[in-house]
């Protein structure tokens, strides 16, 4: 069965009449992927609003921060600690803390304060390519527990560890020579579809 992007981002089973979607974008590489992410659910007639309190100097995160203000989309200047607040006002929460690029590290504000919140929310949270905390390798240690996990280019070696709902891939683009040279067996996307399930909801 074909998994479009309205399904992959967030829930398939999101309400259509509140389509309220959190998205909490790190400093780094994994908060630009958000920053695009909310853009497409604005397509899609989500209702997204962002959390993005470390901004990139970047050029390119900066266009990406502004093409998500001319699209009407609402920041927050700051993340409520009071998760009972968020899980009311939100559908799902997007992770784009950390993601691959750990540098950033769990430890460093304003991540560790976010992701002491994210751990405590009843929402389902979807992370993209790796959940905030986690080791891209080892897996969990600590870090948040996503319903949703949507791996980028090819799942990452915690992704084993995912005990989650569902589990996406999004690659379908990623050039023959990377995938020769990492050895990666892409999975097969149903026909014009860029993202394909690996793990439909149990």
């Amino acid at each position: 069965v074909p998994v479009s992007s309205r399904q992959a981002f967030p829930l398939p089973s999101l309400p259509r009449k509140q389509p309220t979607v959190l998205v909490v974008c790190g400093p780094a590489q994994n908060g630009a992927i958000g920053l695009v992410c909310a853009r497409h659910l604005r397509i899609f007639d989500y209702e997204p609003t962002i959390f993005y309190p470390k901004r990139s100097p970047d050029p390119l995160y900066r266009d990406f921060t502004t093409q998500c203000e001319k699209m009407d989309i609402p920041f927050l200047s700051y993340l409520p600690t009071e998760v009972q607040l968020i899980n009311d006002a939100y559908n799902a929460v997007v992770d784009a803390v950390l993601g691959a690029e750990a540098e950033a590290g769990e430890g460093r504000e304003p991540c560790a304060a976010i992701l002491a919140t994210l751990k405590h929310i009843r929402i389902p949270i979807v992370s993209l390519d790796v959940p905030s905390g986690w080791d891209v390798e080892a897996g969990s240690s600590g870090g948040i527990s996503p319903e949703v996990l949507v791996s980028l280019a090819a799942p990452k070696q915690c992704a084993r560890r995912f005990l989650g709902r569902q589990h996406f891939v999004a690659g379908r683009f990623l050039p023959y020579d990377v995938q020769k040279k990492f050895e990666l067996n892409p999975p097969e996307y149903p026909g014009t579809e860029c993202v394909v399930a690996l793990r439909t909801p149990r």
